[in-house]
């Protein structure tokens, strides 16, 4: 049973392959540049028979091959089910009364995979994965990864550039709320939401437990900064899945979109309205309530979220699976109200997984990164986008590679998209 997919280019070859979890073994699909794909889960030793549900590619050991991550939910099969609630009203069972299971790392060494779970120190900890990411939040150049674990406590496996991860979600504040207490993790979010440089994160919980935003020192230390900025009572109602940060106005600020949908057993109806928070600028959230003929008015029960430009207009646009439903496709029609700048950031033709954009525009520097993965059980459009408001002048734009180098694109024309590759800019010293 199909679960979720991520995406990224495995060989090398400049065109995109897909990775498909699932409740079973998991499905390497390679690109083969005609508009067709083979299977190549058994040759590239990447069939994880496990129930996955978020995986994410991303380079840890900065060789220039995508590894891939798998984070798999519970040790779950048809002799070990259970059925909770009664006999009137039969109800999925909490994860806890299943065990725990491992997360798997693939390293790509050139297009076959070998699995280092157990060597990187990834094997040290259990979870009930839900959704996964991979970001730099320490800035050392070498990127980690954050796990949302599924009522229990979450992952933070920092990357020592020399092979090995450590998971140090507890002490840095990244494990459980601020009350401490370990939720229902599910979707992920990432990104420099006050502008201040570093990475933070965006949780989405089941109702009665608010989704979470741990705010980032800088040093990968973390404190729950939720009711700080007004996110609290808005999402305690709610049980949300798919999730990002996306400037859906382009007015320079990052804000928040989450997929919801209740579970058998919640308090509240299994279908529910999406939500929009819209950023103020200065770091704090408000709802904005949709009129009755919007899309995001409408209860479903979602889950996936997939954020990008669908027709090319310089705004976010998203599309969200359902439960018992057709997917939807949310076109944005307000971002075209303000100016943007488009990037799709490229190294020897492929998207630069975690290259950092850094814009100078009328909110100072403002800081973007490549990323595929993240939300819930989906993946994203690679592409960076600027909001600029009302500015109408070109832009500068600096590329902090994911090989330690720099470069500069002086004064880009806005309102459309560039393609950026690497060895194109100008060169800058370190």
């Amino acid at each position: 049973y199909g679960m979720g997919v991520a995406t990224g280019d495995i060989d090398n070859d400049g065109d995109v392959d897909l990775y498909i979890t699932n409740f079973g073994s998991n499905q390497l699909w390679v690109n083969n540049g005609d508009g067709t794909f083979s299977d190549r889960t058994v040759a590239a030793g990447v069939g994880d028979p496990r129930w996955s549900v978020s995986a994410s590619f991303f380079d840890y050991d900065r060789d220039g091959w995508l590894d891939l991550y798998v984070g798999n939910y519970l040790d779950f099969n048809y002799s070990n089910q259970q059925v909770c609630g009664n006999e009137e009203r039969p109800d999925y069972c909490s994860p806890l009364h299943w065990n725990v299971t491992r997360d798997r790392l693939f390293r790509n060494t050139g297009g076959i995979f070998e699995d280092v779970t157990e060597k990187t120190g990834i094997g040290n900890f259990f979870g009930n994965a839900l959704g996964v990411v991979a970001a730099d939040f320490n800035g050392d150049g070498f990127e980690d990864l954050y796990v949302a674990n599924d009522s229990m406590l979450n992952l933070l496996w920092m990357n020592d550039g020399e092979g090995h991860f450590r998971n140090t979600a507890l002490l840095a504040g990244a494990a459980v709320n601020a009350d401490g207490h370990p939720e229902a993790g599910m979707g992920i979010g990432v990104a420099d939401h006050d502008g201040d440089g570093d990475l933070d994160l965006f949780i989405t919980h089941l109702s009665r437990e608010t989704s979470t935003l741990y705010v980032n020192d800088g040093r990968a230390r973390f404190s729950d900064g939720t009711a700080n900025a007004g996110l609290a009572q808005t999402t305690f109602p709610f049980t949300s899945f798919g999730t990002a940060w996306l400037d859906y106005d382009n007015d320079g600020w990052l804000d928040i979109l989450t997929a919801n949908g209740g579970v058998l057993g919640s308090l509240h109806p299994l279908a529910q309205r999406n939500q929009l928070f819209h950023n103020d600028g200065a770091g704090v959230y408000e709802e904005i309530i949709p009129g009755n003929q919007n899309p995001l008015a409408q209860p479903r029960v979602s889950r996936g979220a997939a954020f990008g430009d669908l027709d090319n207009d310089g705004d976010t646009d998203v599309v969200i699976s359902n439960n018992a439903g057709p997917a939807r496709v949310l076109r944005n029609e307000t971002g075209q109200n303000a100016h943007w700048l488009g990037l799709r950031v490229l190294s020897n033709g492929r998207d630069a997984h975690g290259a950092v954009v850094v814009a100078q525009t009328g909110n100072g520097s403002v800081r973007r990164r490549v990323q595929t993965d993240g939300s819930y059980a989906s993946a994203r459009d690679p592409r960076v986008r600027f909001g600029l408001g009302s500015r109408d002048t070109p832009i500068s734009i600096r590329v902090y590679w994911p090989d330690g180098t720099v470069e500069n694109w002086p004064e880009l024309a806005i309102d459309r998209y560039h393609e950026l590759e690497q060895h194109h800019g100008n060169t800058l010293k370190q």
